[in-house]
Formats: C-alpha cells, structure tokens, sequence
C-alpha cells in the first residue's frame, strides 16, 4: 500500500457491494502497510441514548466488516471470505465520535482464516472492543 490515505482499489469495490457497510458509513484508510476502516459517527448508531454509547451491534458489524476487507485484499479473495463464528469482547462503552478498526491476520490456511480486530476511537491504546474470528477463505467452484 502507498503511503497516504488512498485504500487500495479493491477495498471500496468490497465496501460498497455490502449494505451494512454503506449504511454505517465506513470507509477505508490506508497508512504505509496498514489498512484503517473508519465509521464516522452518526446519531442513529447510538444504542444507548442516555450515556450515550454506540450501539454493539453496530461495533461488532464494523469489525466484521474490518475483517472481511484485510482478509479480501491480503489473501487475494474474488469472493467475501464467510465467518464461521466470532467472539466479540466489548471492553468500554463507544462514544457518539468516530471509530476506528484494523485487523490482524494470525493464521490464513488453505481453507479457514483466523484474525483479530480492534476498535478504538480517540486512543488505539484504549480499545473499545476486540473480534476474534474464524472465517472460511475458500474459493466456490
């Protein structure tokens, strides 16, 4: 990946054919080898309207989605990778401002992924929740 902001191309082709991705609002970033998907804040993903806080399910849709765009790109994927089950730790209530997602990829085989997402919003060292996932990678003939 460059080194300035512009995810690679197959990042918003994969974006934009899933609707809960358009309806989130997330985009992707990319810095030096990172990729960074954003969903910018907006009133209806607030869940809890009296702290307020995000809405968990939004989060852990953003993560999975996070998932799904570095697993596309860095395995090569023609087709979305489709998850096999995930475990979603929800560490810190999310705030009515932007969040941020990057995923790291502990093991890609021949058939099943494993990675791991975090969320953060005004600090990466403070995460507002973690996804570890198992994906099924395979090609369908």
């Amino acid at each position: 990946m460059s080194k300035d902001a512009s995810p690679p191309p197959d990042i918003d082709v994969i974006l934009a054919r899933l609707p809960y991705a358009r309806f989130l609002g997330v985009r992707a970033e990319a810095h030096g080898d990172e990729l960074t998907l954003v969903m910018p804040f907006k009133p209806p993903l607030i869940g809890n309207p009296s702290l307020p806080a995000l809405h968990g399910g939004a989060v852990g849709a953003f993560m999975e989605l996070t998932a799904f765009a570095q697993l596309s790109v860095a395995a090569r994927l023609t087709r979305l990778p489709k998850t096999i089950d995930i475990t979603i730790d929800y560490l810190r209530s999310g705030k009515p401002v932007d969040a941020f997602a990057r995923a790291r990829m502990v093991r890609v085989g021949r058939r099943i992924a494993n990675v791991h997402v975090e969320a953060w919003q005004n600090e990466r060292a403070a995460p507002i929740a973690a996804l570890h996932g198992n994906f099924l990678v395979t090609e369908e003939r």
